[in-house]
């Protein structure tokens, strides 16, 4: 008689395993020079196995983007200051967002060049709307911490909330992930004395906490 828990395991072992080969060969090549294939025979599983954890190569790739962020997410848990940043204010919360960007940059520069080349992929292949849910997911639960933060700020003004959430997060979004990652892939102006990409982002960072923070009266 077969043990659920014990199954229920072994099925996450092996899905964990699937994924960090996809990550690994993905990292290494475009994603469109992958095959399904190319990473069972990696993973040393079947390609029927492969498959009945992945219906299709653009249910992995998504798969791959949201476990690797969700990775990330769960190591800049251990940064904050404070558990569920209890006692922090809203633009102490805000300025630990912004830092996590130049987390991103500073340590995981292979995330931001793969999301940009899946963002090129999801367009080139008109991913659709479900198979991009688990990326989405991840999105949301992002934007229901910014929200909890916005709420605090209309409560303790140390963050300007003249300007609607969305618009706000958003343009925190574009911004930062854009900076970063044109960083990470090289798309800058490097100029002939040299620059320190680190001391920039963080300039870029302290102007969007300026524009958005309340000065304490």
């Amino acid at each position: 008689m077969s043990d659920p828990k014990a199954d229920s395991a072994v099925k996450t072992v092996r899905r964990e395993k699937m994924l960090e080969t996809a990550w690994s060969i993905f990292s290494e090549k475009s994603i469109d020079s992958v095959t399904m294939e190319e990473i069972a025979e990696k993973a040393n599983c079947g390609r029927k196995t492969l498959y009945r954890y992945f219906d299709t190569k653009p249910d992995l790739v998504v798969s791959v983007l949201a476990w690797k962020l969700e990775k990330f997410r769960e190591e800049n848990r251990e940064r904050r200051p404070a558990a569920d940043f209890k006692g922090m204010t809203a633009a102490e919360i805000y300025e630990f967002y912004l830092d996590s960007f130049l987390e991103l940059y500073r340590n995981h520069k292979d995330i931001l060049r793969f999301n940009q080349f899946f963002n090129v992929y999801v367009r080139s292949e008109k991913i659709g709307e479900k198979t991009l849910q688990p990326y989405k997911q991840l999105i949301e639960n992002i934007k229901k911490q910014f929200h909890e933060m916005y709420l605090k700020a209309e409560l303790d003004k140390t963050l300007s909330t003249d300007v609607p959430e969305q618009k706000m997060f958003s343009t925190t979004i574009h911004l930062m992930l854009a900076a970063v990652t044109r960083y990470a892939v090289g798309l800058i102006y490097i100029p002939e004395s040299g620059f320190d990409a680190m001391e920039e982002l963080a300039f870029q960072k302290e102007l969007i906490l300026k524009e958005y923070k309340m000065e304490l009266k």
